[in-house]
C-alpha cells in the first residue's frame, strides 16, 4: 500500500510515472535484503545516477550520522559514483564495496547510514562486501520497492516500521524524485496534512541506547533520515545545494525536527547536464532562478509522500531480543484522519 492509493493527502504536484526516483532517465536502485534468525535484520540500497560524474549537492539538517565523500561533492559539485544506504556499522564495507567497483585509481564512494540497533544485531556487522554488489547488480529502472527492504529492513520512523520510500513530481518538461531512508521521529509529532496522526494513533517504542543493552532508553524520536534526490533538470552544483536543503521542509511537514540524536543528511543530484567527464572545455545548462521554485514544491511534496509510503509498504518486524517495530496500520492511519479533520 502507498499512501496515494489509501488516498491520503500527498500534494498537488503529478508524480511520474512509477512516482519514484526511478522516473529520472537512466537512475536505477537496487536492494540486499538480510533476513536471518532471530538477530539479522539489515541490508544495502544503492541509487544508480544515470551516469558519472553528474553536478551534485548536499546539506545537513542534524550531523549525528555519516555520508561519506561529502567533502568532496562540496569542492568540486561533483557525484563520481552511486550512493550507498546502509547501517551505522556497515559504511565502511559498503564504501569499500563501491570503490571497488569503480575504475580508476581514485575514487570517493558516496555512503550514507541510519541505526537499525532495535531491531538488528548491528555490531555483529552482518553487511559484507558481496551484499553490496549484490544491490548494485541488482540496480534496476522501474518500480522501486519499499519498506522493509535494503538498507531500511531494521529501520523504524515516528514509531512505527520504516524503512525505504519514494516519490516523484513531474514539473513542466522535468522530473524530480525522492528517495528516503526513513528512521527518524517521535510518534507524537507524526503529521498527515497537517494532522497530529501520530497523537491520535497512540504508543511508542522505547529505544536502547546501542544494541548491547535495553537497561537505558534513548528519548522518543532518537534516529536519522537519509533523503536522495535526483533530477533530469539542468541543475549547477548551488542549485543542487538548494534542493537538498528543501528536503529538510518535505521531513518537518511529516513532523521532523533534526533532533540532536538524529543524522538528518540529504544529497542531490542532477542529470541535465552530461558529458562532465573530460578535459575539455564543455557548455552547460542552468535551470533559471526565476523557475526554481517549482523544483522547490517538487522535492518538498515528493520528500513527504516517500516517508509515507516508506510507512505504509513497512510490515510489522520482531527481531534481535523479541524486539518488535508495528507497522502503521492503514486503517488506523484512515480513521485518524476522519476524526482529526473538521467535523469528523
Amino acid at each position: 500500500m502507498r499512501a496515494r492509493e489509501l488516498g491520503v493527502p500527498v500534494g498537488d504536484g503529478a508524480p511520474g510515472a512509477h512516482n519514484a526516483i526511478t522516473d529520472i532517465a537512466g537512475v536505477r536502485v537496487g536492494h540486499t535484503t538480510l533476513i536471518d534468525g532471530g538477530t539479522v535484520r539489515t541490508g544495502v540500497t544503492v541509487v544508480v545516477p544515470a551516469e558519472e560524474p553528474v553536478f551534485a549537492g548536499f546539506h545537513r539538517l542534524n550531523g549525528n550520522g555519516e555520508l561519506t565523500g561529502t567533502h568532496w561533492i562540496r569542492e568540486s559539485g561533483l557525484l563520481t559514483t552511486p550512493v550507498g544506504l546502509t547501517n551505522t556499522f556497515s559504511v565502511g564495507v559498503v564504501r569499500d564495496a563501491l570503490a571497488s567497483r569503480v575504475a580508476g585509481p581514485w575514487t570517493l564512494p558516496a555512503v550514507a547510514e541510519t541505526w537499525d540497533g532495535f531491531l538488528n544485531d548491528a555490531r555483529g556487522m552482518h553487511v559484507r562486501a558481496e551484499h553490496a554488489h549484490a544491490a548494485l547488480d541488482a540496480a534496476a529502472p522501474g518500480p522501486v520497492a519499499e519498506g522493509n527492504v535494503g538498507g531500511g529492513t531494521g529501520m523504524i520512523c515516528h514509531g512505527f516500521k520504516g524503512g525505504i520510500g519514494t516519490a516523484s513530481r513531474v514539473v513542466g518538461d522535468y522530473v524530480v524524485g525522492v528517495l528516503v531512508q526513513a528512521n527518524h521521529g517521535r510518534r507524537s509529532r507524526f503529521r498527515v496534512d497537517g494532522l497530529p496522526v501520530g497523537e491520535a494513533i497512540g504508543g511508542e517504542i522505547p529505544l536502547p541506547r546501542s544494541g548491547l543493552s535495553g537497561s537505558e532508553l534513548s528519548p522518543p524520536g532518537s534516529g536519522s533520515i537519509i533523503g536522495v534526490v535526483a533530477t533530469d533538470a539542468p541543475l549547477l552544483p548551488g542549485q543542487c545545494d538548494r534542493l537538498a536543503q528543501r528536503v529538510a521542509l518535505g521531513v518537518a511537514r511529516v513532523g521532523g525536527v533534526g533532533e540532536d540524536s538524529s543524522g538528518d543528511l540529504f544529497l542531490a543530484f542532477a542529470t541535465g547536464n552530461r558529458g562532465l567527464d573530460t578535459e575539455d572545455e564543455v557548455a552547460l545548462r542552468m535551470f533559471p532562478r526565476a523557475r526554481i521554485t517549482a523544483l522547490f514544491d517538487a522535492v518538498v511534496e515528493a520528500t513527504e509522500e516517500a516517508i509515507l509510503n516508506a510507512l505504509l509498504a513497512a510490515e510489522t518486524m520482531t527481531g534481535r531480543g523479541g524486539n518488535t517495530a508495528h507497522r502503521l496500520e492503514p486503517d488506523a492511519l484512515l480513521r485518524a484522519l476522519e476524526r482529526l479533520r473538521p467535523g469528523g
